[in-house]
């Protein structure tokens, strides 16, 4: 079982950033692809960015390519999530997930562990 806990979410203006990030439980984090998915109120939650295992290959929704970075920390079981250029529509809950193989991916079912959820408000 493994658990994850984000933090970093708050409140920003548009143009701004935030860096959000995920701690993972157990001991297996560095065999785990990372992802990162966000859910606007009343819609579907979305992929936003993937890592594989090692860190040295990121995907991206082209909704957040350029603007947003996901990268990890094996030695602290940790996966991030920096956010730049900020906009309205970049608001949400943001979830971190784990898939239990080493290859990114952008799809929901492929990821097995997911966290509460962070919240990111972008004003204008």
């Amino acid at each position: 079982q493994v658990q994850l806990v984000e933090a970093g979410g708050g409140l920003v203006q548009t143009g701004g950033s935030l860096r959000l990030s995920c701690v993972a439980s157990g001991h297996s984090f560095s065999s785990y692809a990372m992802g990162w998915f966000r859910q606007a109120p009343g819609k579907e939650r979305e992929f936003g960015a993937s890592i594989n295992s090692s860190g040295g290959l990121a995907y991206y929704a082209d909704s957040v390519k350029g603007r947003f970075t996901i990268s990890r920390d094996n030695a602290k079981n940790t996966v991030y999530l920096q956010m730049n250029s900020l906009k309205l529509e970049d608001m949400g809950v943001y979830y971190c997930a784990a898939r239990t193989r080493s290859s990114v991916s952008s799809k929901r079912s492929d990821y097995a562990y997911w966290g509460q959820g962070t919240q990111v408000t972008v004003s204008s």
